[in-house]
């Protein structure tokens, strides 16, 4: 929270990086690394 100016702010922030962060994040014990790699390319893609 020091970062940020107001609890509002940091509200947010964290909205618009949790939409986002779930395009990048997978469960690495769920899938094999040519998976995690090529799911990785179509999300930077999009």
């Amino acid at each position: 929270m020091k970062c940020f100016k107001s609890p509002r702010q940091a509200q947010r922030f964290l909205s618009a990086y949790d939409q986002i962060n779930n395009l990048f994040r997978l469960r690495r014990d769920h899938v094999t690394a040519v998976q995690n790699r090529a799911a990785r390319a179509r999300a930077f893609a999009l």
